[in-house]
């Protein structure tokens, strides 16, 4: 059980969480050193709260990291398998290229935060469900592996960046080559 802040540390960890949302989406790089400058608090009261600047990062993404597994929870009630999936990874390529702070988090084999680690675990665990019930269901070919899916869906990720949308067309980019992707994913009806 984590003891909660006193009211004036809370505010600054979300000064702190606040400065370094908006240095990511500018595509800064987080120095704590900077985000002290930046919030106008003490170098010291940074590294208190994060230790790293990957620690750091990780409180960033964690918002939208626990919105994917609060939606991988919902889409694994969902009954249709093929439905199931299709929004789960809908809803992730979605948070992957909207939310700078996720592929460096995804990518990373270290977590700085036990609670990075866990809503990746997580993460994992419902893909490699809502796959597998795809694939028991007829719906999802065979010979893909949840192992796939994640080099599959990062690269939709980037393809959506180098193609170089402009913010209000990434998710439709991404809708786009996600749709192509599926089609690839169906289970083709075998003709006799």
């Amino acid at each position: 059980m984590t003891t909660p802040l006193r009211k004036d540390a809370a505010r600054n960890w979300d000064r702190i969480v606040a400065v370094a949302r908006e240095l990511v989406d500018q595509g800064t790089p987080l120095q704590l050193n900077d985000v002290a400058r930046r919030t106008g608090l003490g170098v010291g009261t940074v590294y208190r709260h994060f230790a790293t600047p990957e620690a750091l990062l990780e409180a960033v993404a964690t918002p939208r990291l626990e919105a994917l597994t609060a939606h991988g929870r919902q889409a694994l009630v969902d009954t249709d398998a093929w439905r199931a999936l299709e929004s789960f990874l809908t809803r992730t390529v979605e948070a992957q290229v909207t939310d700078a702070s996720l592929a460096p988090v995804a990518a990373a084999s270290v977590d700085a935060l036990p609670r990075t680690t866990e809503l990746k675990e997580s993460l994992w665990s419902t893909g490699t469900t809502l796959l597998e019930r795809a694939r028991a269901a007829g719906a999802v070919r065979p010979d893909l592996t949840a192992a796939d899916l994640v080099p599959l869906m990062c690269g939709i990720a980037y393809a959506v960046d180098v193609h170089g949308s402009a913010p209000a067309d990434r998710i439709d980019t991404a809708h786009r080559y996600l749709a192509a992707l599926l089609g690839g994913l169906r289970a083709t009806p075998t003709t006799a």
